[in-house]
């Protein structure tokens, strides 16, 4: 219970710094990982063990290519969810008197289904609105250090998932950057063009 109570407050106050640096996780999304974690309650020492899931090293300098490694993060999140759906036991019909029962595995494991299936779902929407042009599986098969994440370890997937608000703002981002660096070359593009016909002029 304490190592339950300590990560929430943990988590609670690094999402506040992330609302304060003005990250784009909407509040709901925070608000579901940090349900999901206290869900899986494993313990800090075993997150903050000083090795990340994905690690800052891994992301080149480059925006383009730190862009193609953030898909492969996206994908590899997915492929984590999809494995904690598959691990949670099957839902079964409601039995007599089951209903509203305080601290019923069922419903608990149905109100943690119901978030992961959200995150997946934002995970998803940035991956088709920011991402789609990006192909994910070959990225994966040039990335050994997200192929050789263990997807169905415990301890990985509640890292993950803390790590997740910091990876989601700067997969935001990093799109809108692109997005503006591309509106900047076709800008400087067409001002080479004008001045070249107001010379011939």
């Amino acid at each position: 219970m304490v190592a339950m109570v300590r990560a929430v407050v943990c988590l609670s106050l690094w999402l506040a710094v992330c609302q304060v640096r003005g990250f784009t996780v909407p509040v709901e999304m925070n608000k579901t990982i940090q349900s999901i974690l206290q869900h899986y309650n494993v313990q800090p020492k075993l997150i903050f063990n000083g090795n990340a899931v994905f690690p800052k090293e891994m992301m080149p300098e480059q925006l383009e290519a730190k862009k193609m490694v953030m898909g492969g993060v996206l994908s590899m999140y997915e492929k984590l969810i999809n494995e904690m759906l598959k691990a949670l036991p099957t839902p079964s019909p409601p039995t007599t008197g089951s209903a509203g029962t305080a601290g019923n595995p069922q419903e608990s494991n149905a109100k943690v289904r119901k978030e992961l299936k959200y995150i997946l779902h934002k995970i998803r929407e940035l991956q088709r609105n920011r991402y789609h042009d990006q192909e994910h599986e070959k990225v994966l098969e040039g990335l050994q250090h997200l192929k050789d994440i263990e997807v169905s370890d415990k301890i990985v997937q509640a890292k993950a998932f803390w790590e997740l608000s910091g990876l989601y703002e700067e997969a935001s981002s990093l799109s809108n950057s692109t997005r503006k660096e591309k509106e900047q070359r076709r800008r400087r593009r067409q001002a080479r063009k004008a001045s070249k016909q107001h010379l011939r002029g």
